[in-house]
């Protein structure tokens, strides 16, 4: 079953039975079912896959539980990392990177998650339609990432180091249209901080 079809039945079955107040609306999630829960839309949702804390938070525990044991179980259909992406080269400084571009709904929701390593000087851009407050999370990610946060001219807006594993969420402190994903500590060893300017394709159009 896809996922957005077990997303539906499960929230619609969530509407029958008590619910905390919802949460505040987010720009990612729209559409509301009869009980008031925000229906998010996987396919324009920024990696909303990843983002399931928050769409569970306004449920009970069974029901939120329960939302979890299914888009987990859709997560697992994922035999392994994306590897076959389309790369583009960034520069942050002196420093070339070889980065996978993750441009759909689908490519965005896997993300790197199963990746067991990850060279230095390589990463993963990710790449939205619309800018909006990108908020991440690591589920089924196996090793350490920073996410930079960065706007349409490359500037980076903030940064977030993310543990393996952690269904933590990491959000953009400003609406963006670019998240890089590189191994833990690379932004951080080579003295890139927020407003640091990466260049590359992506930003350039």
């Amino acid at each position: 079953m896809r996922v957005k079809a077990v997303m539906h039945l499960i929230l619609e079955a969530c509407c029958a039975m008590p619910a905390t107040q919802a949460s505040p609306q987010r720009q990612t999630l729209h559409n509301r079912y009869p009980c008031g829960i925000e229906q998010p839309v996987l396919d324009e949702s920024p990696m909303s896959f990843r983002r399931l804390s928050d769409i569970a938070r306004p449920f009970s525990r069974f029901s939120a539980g329960l939302l979890l044991a299914a888009l987990g179980t859709v997560a697992a259909a994922q035999a392994g990392p994306q590897m076959q992406l389309p790369r583009t080269q960034l520069h942050a400084g002196m420093h070339l990177l070889d980065v996978q571009l993750a441009q759909t709904g689908e490519q965005r929701q896997i993300g790197l998650m199963f990746r067991k390593d990850m060279p230095q000087h390589e990463g993963m851009l990710f790449v939205f339609e619309q800018p909006a407050t990108q908020c991440f999370w690591m589920r089924n990610t196996l090793i350490p990432l920073t996410a930079a946060f960065v706007a349409d001219d490359g500037t980076i807006v903030n940064l977030a180091d993310m543990k393996p594993q952690s269904d933590d969420s990491h959000c953009s402190t400003k609406p963006v249209r670019f998240v890089l994903e590189m191994n833990a500590g690379w932004f951080a060893k080579r003295q890139i901080k927020p407003g640091f300017k990466l260049a590359g394709p992506p930003f350039s159009r």
